[in-house]
């Protein structure tokens, strides 16, 4: 009994450490990683949006100067190559911000950068999600490519058909035939850019085709820097756009003569108006050659005049003595007649 308990004392041998340790290292080193692995973050949704459409405008201000300094030529050259523009504003928004990593102007006001997601998914190594690596020169290119190339090839295509002809019944078969791939491939990439536009409103991943394609995410640039927005601007965008509406539903629904009638006692030239020249028309401020009488004023006016008034305002009421017209007479006759007839 001693024996064998002396024998069970004793330590393991070196070599059963070494193969215990080639057997636990691979289920430490995978918990080791697993405990490191990213965390998943949110990427403001509204933030990579509003950064998209920063970098829209800010082409469309840099359009607008390139513009006005060709302003003295030719009107009409720019319009030819309005597509050269355009590709030619995008290549140097691309040129000096992604290409030498950096933010485009939308992403820095938001605070966005893009990220190689590639490289996070084989790394799995980031603690807060929002390290990791910029893009890869390819990604960069191929990211040119798509935005600036892709975008001025079906411009030119676009328009070069439609000059042609294309479409028209009349062409020849083959251009018939590829103005059908045209359309065909217009609306197989609306109808990804909607699918991909649902799976980015409920991933917030990957705003467009594009960064989907190359794998680069937009992710915060600093983790302590708000959205630099103001809401001042926007609020007198919403405030104005909504009087504008309101202005252009209410005004078709208004007649000028019946406001002019309405705010005529209150006008500071009421009596002068009332004490003029009763021998010219007081519509159209012009002697009439056919004369005609409103009832029961007896004021004087061209027949047009009076007749259209009183034919668009059942209510029309006299411009001198703003009293209601109830039929109109010519001058010199015994017959009136009544504003409906």
């Amino acid at each position: 009994m001693a024996s064998t308990s002396n024998s069970s004392n004793e330590p393991p041998a070196e070599s059963a450490w070494i193969n215990a340790h080639q057997r636990l290292a691979p289920r430490w080193q995978s918990a080791s990683l697993s405990s490191h692995s990213a965390i998943p973050i949110a990427i403001s949704r509204v933030n990579q949006v509003d950064a998209g459409r920063l970098d829209i405008e800010m082409s469309a201000m840099l359009k607008e100067q390139l513009v006005k300094v060709f302003s003295v030529m030719k009107p009409g050259l720019l319009f030819q190559y309005e597509a050269e523009l355009d590709a030619f504003l995008e290549f140097l928004i691309w040129r000096f911000s992604i290409w030498v990593d950096k933010p485009t102007p939308g992403n820095a006001l938001m605070n966005l950068r893009y990220r190689d997601e590639r490289a996070t998914d084989i790394r799995g190594k980031i603690r807060t999600g929002l390290e990791g690596p910029g893009l890869t020169v390819y990604q960069k290119l191929w990211y040119c490519v798509a935005t600036v190339g892709g975008q001025y090839i079906w411009t030119r295509l676009q328009s070069f058909s439609a000059f042609r002809q294309w479409g028209d019944s009349e062409q020849r078969s083959i251009a018939r035939r590829a103005w059908l791939i045209l359309q065909r491939i217009e609306g197989f990439y609306k109808a990804a850019s909607f699918t991909n536009l649902l799976v980015f409103l409920y991933t917030g991943r990957y705003r467009n085709l594009i960064e989907r394609a190359i794998k680069a995410r937009l992710v915060y640039g600093s983790p302590h820097m708000n959205r630099a927005v103001s809401f001042e601007y926007m609020n007198r965008q919403l405030v104005w756009n909504e009087f504008s509406e309101m202005l252009l539903l209410l005004l078709p629904l208004l007649n000028s003569a019946s406001m002019k009638s309405l705010l005529r006692p209150f006008s500071k030239d009421n009596s002068s108006g009332s004490t003029g020249d009763e021998t010219l028309c007081p519509i159209c401020q012009a002697n009439p050659t056919t004369v005609y009488l409103a009832l029961p004023c007896q004021h004087r006016y061209c027949y047009y005049c009076l007749r259209t008034r009183c034919a668009a305002t059942p209510s029309f009421r006299c411009s001198r003595c703003s009293e209601p017209v109830v039929a109109m007479q010519r001058h010199g006759g015994t017959r009136s007649t009544e504003k409906n007839d």
